[in-house]
């Protein structure tokens, strides 16, 4: 039973959060270490705390959730968060959106953009939309990237004002974003990624370019990884790639007056 002096978690739910923490560092990657950075721990808690040595508290599970961008508080035997007066609805600074208004956005994606090491190659990967209850919002997560250590996961916005989903990564004040278009008829999303630019050493540069978000279900065994020519689904990805900039759904302005 939860000790109610420090919400501690019983030995078989500290045990399946454990579970889940490990299997998720290592399909990341991930050391501990940085899990414990990220999360604002001590490398000792987290070390005993997944060793089984000491119970998780909800203090530290929320930290490791904020730190992984995923909820660790599925099972139904689990202590539930004390309601959120505004709970189902995400907060002012992502759109104030509820679940029902944006669940037509939620599912996985063919993401496209240009790849930045090939100019005429496609980069293409998986995105999860997906409703957060811990969150009360809707968040991402990327998959089958090539690069697996820059996979990223974040805050979904959906304002009302603008008319566009915002994708954010916000990792220690180190922000990417993606704007998108709300989803067309045919659930498509185009607009625009900026990042950084991995260079040589720990160069880093801004960079900006088209992207679009595919329904997984509107294509056919979709292709990952960086692609040229020769693969089946290149016409097809390049086409909407150009489409982004075409109808336009983003616009890219060269040159300094």
């Amino acid at each position: 039973m939860s000790n109610p002096d420090n919400n501690e978690l019983s030995d078989e739910q500290s045990r399946q959060v454990a579970e889940a923490v490990r299997e998720e560092i290592a399909r990341r990657r991930m050391s501990r270490q940085t899990l414990a950075e990220q999360a604002k721990l001590s490398l000792s808690t987290l070390e005993k705390a997944l060793g089984g040595r000491r119970p998780f508290t909800l203090a530290t599970i929320v930290r490791l959730e904020q730190a992984l961008g995923m909820s660790l508080r599925k099972a139904p035997s689990m202590p539930a968060p004390v309601a959120a007066a505004n709970a189902g609805i995400a907060p002012d600074s992502l759109g104030s959106y509820s679940r029902r208004a944006v669940e037509w956005i939620e599912g996985t994606y063919v993401t496209l953009r240009p790849s930045f090491g090939d100019k005429e190659a496609i980069y293409a990967y998986r995105t999860d939309i997906v409703w957060d209850d811990a969150a009360s919002s809707l968040v991402f997560r990327e998959g089958a990237r090539l690069d697996a250590a820059f996979s990223q996961f974040g805050e979904v916005a959906v304002p009302n004002q603008s008319g566009f989903v915002y994708l954010v990564t916000n990792r220690h004040g180190q922000h990417r974003l993606i704007t998108v278009s709300r989803p067309t008829i045919t659930g498509e999303m185009y607009g625009i990624i900026t990042t950084l630019l991995a260079g040589r050493g720990s160069l880093l540069t801004p960079i900006a370019a088209p992207i679009a978000l595919l329904p997984l279900r509107n294509v056919a065994e979709p292709s990952f990884g960086r692609l040229g020519a020769d693969d089946p689904h290149y016409g097809l990805y390049r086409e909407h790639l150009r489409k982004t900039i075409e109808e336009p759904f983003a616009l890219f302005v060269q040159g300094v007056p």
